[in-house]
């Protein structure tokens, strides 16, 4: 059995290449560290599944404030093969890369050995790579992009941030 090398807040995230279905259903390289901005990496167990496509949809609301990829370990043919016959997930503005064997996930503790399937994670990284939140779910729990995304805003504000923080928001004191 593998054993995972867990990351945590404040540890770099490590460097990964992978191969990816892009937006306009090109098959791409990608390299999660290449642009240094804040990134949201979110794992998810497979393609075809039924909680996945709405979680994958809903996680291009971050767009607009970090780079966002997708990752599962499905290969890339099979993620395009599903983005064409899934009308949720057809039209989605990122990248869903391939985690092939799961060493991604298994490297970040985020592997479900006994599912051979990454959990639900999704990590926040800073303009640096820097790992600032990081969460996970079970299988069976779908994520809620829109805290991803107020998280995401409150860790770029740079200040005391209340759990219903929102933008335009004070600090706390």
């Amino acid at each position: 059995m593998d054993y995972a090398i867990a990351y945590g807040i404040g540890e770099l995230f490590p460097d990964f290449h992978a191969v990816a279905c892009d937006v306009d259903n090109t098959i791409i390289d990608v390299d999660v560290l290449a642009e240094n901005m804040w990134t949201v990496v979110y794992f998810y167990p497979k393609d075809f599944t039924f909680i996945c496509p709405t979680e994958i949809a809903d996680m291009d609301i971050l767009m607009e404030e970090a780079d966002v990829l997708g990752f599962s370990p499905d290969n890339e043919h099979c993620k395009l093969a599903w983005k064409e016959s899934n009308k949720i997930i057809q039209d989605i503005s990122h990248p869903l890369c391939c985690d092939a064997g799961g060493k991604l996930a298994k490297r970040l503790g985020v592997y479900d050995y006994d599912n051979g399937v990454p959990f639900r994670a999704t990590f926040i990284l800073d303009e640096e790579h820097t790992i600032q939140h990081y969460s996970v779910n079970a299988l069976d729990t779908g994520r809620n992009a829109q805290e991803i995304l107020r998280t995401l805003r409150a860790l770029k504000a740079g200040g005391l941030t209340g759990c219903a923080w929102q933008p335009g928001d004070g600090f706390v004191a």
